[in-house]
């Protein structure tokens, strides 16, 4: 168990040796030097009801997203489940996923992320009303996840994913992994959990609306004309983060539970902050949940989070789950998640 107990202190050394390394102990950020922010919208109503603080509670379909080394804990051998929210200024998130138990070998998972804004006019100089022609932005991530129980205490995971996006007729892509790693201690079932997320290329924009012709002398009676070009666009870093959380039942008995968890988290564009939330279910099937997320980050909009869920078993091999959550984004409104899931 000692190795187990190194990888986790090495992902802990990484993330604290990377909030020290910012200048003026953090609160000098990178906000906005970062492409696919869509990746830090949290999946899973349950997840976003406790402000975000799930990677050491992860233990079903929703590991994929917040920590990919909770996925093998699922009691479950089929998962698959659908979320969605009505994001800020008319924006919709959705994420889906599916997750398959391949026994001693490990669980399998497949998910998929889109982001989407909806169709506004083209508007020109010329035609301040419209052009008759419409764009849109949108981005999608496609993860397959793998994890493993290496004891009957400790997992890891990891995901591979790849990213896209694009605005009206230009786009970028590119690829990124999250190495996840969870230990369950044998105080009080105290759950750890280090992870890092989206490490991975930089995204470039490329397409049909950076090309354009051009006149190397300016002058269209010598040497060559109408040469095609492109707009020498820069490459941006996807928001990378590393994540130390901790979890633990502070009450259960054989009707009640009560979970309380909390998630330090480093972002490469931004300040360190942390994720606090709580669980309360009766007999596993009715839960409230509340939450506060970014603590101690500069400048943030809102943080309280809360939300509810029911399961229920249909039969003994089929159950099902719903959630929603309640986001405050402060000046930029609310935000609401929900989510169905079937378990098998």
């Amino acid at each position: 168990m000692k190795k187990y107990s190194l990888i986790i202190l090495f992902m802990v050394f990484g993330l604290l040796s990377q909030s020290l390394a910012q200048p003026d102990g953090g609160t000098t950020t990178k906000v906005g030097t970062t492409s696919a922010q869509f990746l830090k919208i949290g999946a899973g109503a349950r997840a976003v009801g406790m402000g975000g603080a799930y990677s050491a509670m992860s233990n079903d379909i929703y590991s994929v997203y917040w920590n990919p080394a909770g996925l093998s804990t699922s009691r479950n051998s089929t998962e698959v489940t659908f979320n969605h929210a009505n994001w800020i200024a008319d924006m919709s998130y959705d994420f889906a996923a599916a997750s398959f138990k391949l026994g001693n070998m490990g669980t399998l998972a497949a998910s998929f992320t889109s982001f989407g804004t909806p169709e506004e006019k083209v508007r020109t100089f010329a035609n301040p009303e419209g052009d008759g022609r419409m764009w849109d932005a949108g981005a999608i991530a496609v993860g397959l996840t793998y994890s493993k129980m290496l004891t009957d205490r400790f997992s890891i995971g990891v995901t591979a994913k790849y990213i896209r996006e694009s605005i009206w007729n230009s786009s970028s892509s590119g690829f990124a992994v999250d190495v996840g790693t969870l230990y369950r201690t044998p105080f009080n079932d105290l759950t750890i959990s280090a992870a890092i997320f989206n490490f991975g290329s930089d995204l470039t924009l490329d397409g049909r609306d950076i090309q354009f012709n051009s006149d190397p002398n300016n002058n269209i009676d010598t040497g060559p004309n109408n040469i095609p070009a492109n707009y020498d666009t820069d490459a941006y870093p996807i928001p990378m983060m590393f994540r130390f959380g901790l979890a633990m039942d502070a009450v259960k008995t054989r009707y009640l539970r009560l979970s309380v968890a909390t998630d330090a988290v480093q972002p490469n564009d931004n300040s360190p902050y942390l994720n606090i939330g709580t669980e309360f279910a009766y007999d596993e099937m009715f839960m409230i949940r509340a939450g506060f997320r970014q603590l101690f980050m500069n400048n943030v909009e809102g943080g309280l989070t809360l939300g509810a869920g029911l399961k229920y078993r249909i039969s003994d091999n089929l159950g099902i789950a719903i959630n929603y959550a309640f986001a405050n984004y402060g000046r930029l409104l609310d935000v609401h998640f929900f989510d169905v899931s079937l378990e098998l």
